[in-house]
C-alpha cells in the first residue's frame, strides 16, 4: 500500500485523487467521491514541499510589537511565540509524528457521504470494553497518543486485564484527516450518530463513549439519542450550568443567590470565561471563514491563538511549556496547518452556537443513558456536584481528581486511564 499524499495545488488534489480513487481509496484531505461502507487501511505522508514552504512561511514571519504589559492579559508574550517558531522552524520534525501515527491501525471510511478517518486498537485482553473517544478544539488524536496502551494494556500500567478497552479514536469532519463537510448540517448530533454508525461498522453491539471539550458536547448528544448498544458516557467537561446560572452570566448580572461556595467558584471562572476568555468561540461562531483566511496563511497565527488556549486550559499555572514539550503542542499546530483544517474545524462552532455548559441548552437531563463525570482542577471550570447530579439523572460516577486541566488525557493519561477504568467499571 502506497502512502497517502496530502496535495496542497489543484493539479496535485486531481492528481492524488486519480490515484487513490484508482487505488481504492482517498486521502483524509480530500471528500471522498464514493457512498460505500467499506473500511478501508489509511497512512499519511505529508508531501516533502509542504514541509519546506512551512518552513519558509515561518523564516518570514512579520512579527508585531511587542505587548505592553507583563502578564498574559493582552495575550501570547512576544518572547514566547518567537521561542516556539524558531523551534519549529529549526528543530521540530514532521516525520517523527508521521511515523509514531502510522504505527498505529488507521483507517478511513464513509459516513453520511463524508470521509472519517480513524485509529482503532483492539486490546490483547478478553471481554475488552469498545469505546470511542472523541477529541476537542484545538486539539485532535495528538491528545490521545498517550492512553492508548494504559486502556488497551492495563496489565502493564497498573491495572486489571479485565479493565481494558478496545479503543476508537476518530477525527471529528474537518478535523484531521476526515473529510470537510462541502455544506451546513454537520454538527454534534450529526456527528453524534456518525459514531454510532462507525462501532456498529467495526462489530461492537455495545460499546461507551467518552469526551472532553467538543467530544462532550458530542458524547451527550449520542446519551441523548441512546442508540442501541451505547452502554453510557463519560465526559471531563460536562454540561451542568443551571439556566439561572446561565441567565446571569449572559447578561452581566451578579451570582445568583444561594449559591455554595463551590457553585460560586464555579461562577466565577464561567463569569470570565464570559467576559474576558470567549473571543476566541465568539470568532468562530461568527465568522470562521474570515477567521480562517489568517490562520490558514500564517503558521504563527495558527500557533499563537492554539498557544493561547494550551496555556489558558491547561493545569500549568498559565504556562502551556509546563504542561506540554514543544513537540506535542507543535505535533498537534502542524496537523491542523498541513491538513488545512483551520477553517473547517472552526466550523463546527458555527454549527452549534449553543453554550455548551448549560442544562437547558445541551438538553443533559433528557439524557437516559448512564452518565460519569470527571472533573479536573485545570478545566475551564468546575463542575460543582450538586450542578452535575442535577444536570445528568442518571449519574453513575462522579469524582474529582488533584490534577489535570482542559486537555486531560494529554496532561494527565495515567490518571485519566484510571478515571476510565473506574467510570466504566459498573457497565462491563
Amino acid at each position: 500500500m502506497s502512502d497517502i499524499n496530502l496535495s496542497l495545488t489543484r493539479r496535485n488534489f486531481l492528481a492524488t485523487a486519480a490515484a487513490a480513487g484508482a487505488a481504492g481509496m482517498l486521502p483524509g484531505s480530500l471528500l471522498a467521491a464514493t457512498e460505500d461502507s467499506s473500511i478501508r487501511p489509511f497512512r499519511i505522508h505529508v508531501p516533502e514541499e509542504a514541509i519546506v514552504d512551512l518552513r519558509r512561511r515561518l523564516a518570514g514571519t512579520r512579527w508585531p510589537a511587542r505587548e505592553t504589559v507583563n502578564d498574559l492579559s493582552q495575550g501570547v508574550p512576544l518572547s514566547r511565540m518567537q521561542d516556539l517558531v524558531r523551534y519549529w522552524r529549526k528543530d521540530y520534525d514532521w516525520r517523527k509524528v508521521e511515523k509514531r501515527l502510522n504505527a498505529l491501525p488507521q483507517f478511513i471510511t464513509n459516513i453520511d457521504g463524508l470521509d472519517i478517518q480513524f485509529a482503532h486498537i483492539r486490546s490483547r485482553h478478553e471481554n475488552a470494553l469498545p469505546l470511542i473517544i472523541t477529541h476537542g478544539w484545538p486539539g485532535s488524536i495528538m491528545e490521545m497518543l498517550k492512553i492508548i496502551d494504559p486502556l488497551t494494556n492495563p496489565t502493564a500500567h497498573g491495572g486489571r486485564a479485565e479493565d481494558a478497552f478496545h479503543l476508537v479514536l476518530p477525527s471529528m469532519p474537518g478535523y484531521g484527516f476526515s473529510g470537510k463537510p462541502q455544506s451546513a448540517g454537520w454538527g454534534p448530533e450529526r456527528i453524534g450518530r456518525a459514531w454510532d454508525v462507525l462501532m456498529k461498522r467495526l462489530g461492537y453491539k455495545q460499546y461507551v463513549s467518552q469526551g472532553g471539550d467538543w467530544g462532550s458536547v458530542i458524547s451527550d448528544a449520542m446519551g441523548r439519542q441512546a442508540p442501541t448498544g451505547l452502554l453510557g458516557i463519560h465526559v471531563n467537561m460536562p454540561a451542568t450550568v443551571p439556566a439561572d446560572v446561565a441567565r446571569a452570566l449572559n447578561n452581566g448580572e451578579p451570582a445568583p443567590a444561594g449559591l455554595s461556595a463551590v457553585e460560586k467558584t464555579a461562577f466565577d471562572s464561567l463569569n470570565f470565561l464570559y467576559k474576558k476568555g470567549g473571543g476566541y468561540a465568539a470568532m468562530m461562531v461568527t465568522r470562521p471563514q474570515t477567521l480562517g483566511y489568517a490562520l490558514e496563511d500564517s503558521p504563527v497565527g495558527l500557533a499563537a491563538f492554539f498557544y493561547d488556549k494550551f496555556t489558558e486550559w491547561s493545569y500549568s499555572g498559565h504556562n502551556a511549556d509546563k504542561a506540554f514539550t514543544k513537540d506535542e503542542m507543535l505535533d498537534d499546530i502542524s496537523l491542523y496547518w498541513f491538513t488545512k483544517t483551520a477553517t473547517s474545524g472552526a466550523q463546527l462552532y458555527w454549527e452549534n452556537n449553543n453554550n455548551n455548559f448549560n442544562v437547558v441548552e445541551q438538553k443533559t437531563t433528557e439524557i437516559s443513558v448512564p452518565v460519569a463525570v470527571t472533573v479536573f482542577p485545570g478545566e475551564i471550570y468546575r463542575a460543582p456536584r450538586s450542578w452535575t447530579e442535577q444536570a445528568y439523572r442518571h449519574l453513575i460516577y462522579f469524582n474529582e481528581v488533584d490534577k489535570g486541566g482542559h486537555f486531560a488525557s494529554w496532561e494527565q493519561p495515567q490518571l485519566f486511564a484510571v478515571e476510565m477504568r473506574a467510570a466504566f467499571k459498573s457497565l462491563r
